[in-house]
């Protein structure tokens, strides 16, 4: 069961950040160009919030059948957080993503409220940017290469 998971977990982390740098760079030159905001935007910008949050409920499933999980019972925090491996996984990793997609939705749920395409836009590109470096920061590249 745990690998099946982590697979998906992995192929699903292609996909958001795939559709999270899509969303991103829409905002981006969309907000730098001056361009009106139009269906085809909201619906971007949604489906990063809908891919990251399916993510989201995948990692917490991975999180507490790992193997990793059960070194907080074994071993403890403070032996957790000497252990890098450990670290990232069971603490910076987590934590780090849900911040991520806390910015994500928050920048959602606050471009909805703006009038105008500007300000939409906006919205959209500073909390999507910050969540998509957030997202890249703590990614445990070693294990996708």
């Amino acid at each position: 069961m745990y690998t099946g998971i982590k697979h998906l977990h992995s192929y699903w982390a292609y996909l958001v950040l795939l559709i999270v740098f899509l969303a991103t760079i829409n905002a981006l030159v969309k907000f730098f160009g001056k361009k009106p905001y139009e269906s085809k935007d909201f619906r971007i910008s949604l489906f990063a919030l809908i891919v990251s949050h399916l993510q989201l409920l995948i990692g917490i499933v991975i999180y507490f059948v790992s193997p990793y999980f059960k070194a907080f019972s074994a071993q403890g925090m403070g032996e957790v957080m000497k252990d890098s491996t450990l670290r990232l996984y069971l603490v910076e990793h987590p934590i780090t993503m849900i911040l991520a997609i806390i910015l994500i939705t928050m920048g959602y749920s606050k471009h909805k409220k703006e009038l105008s395409s500007r300000p939409k836009f906006k919205k959209l590109a500073i909390f999507y940017t910050l969540a998509f470096v957030l997202i890249l920061s703590r990614i445990p590249w070693q294990a996708w290469f």
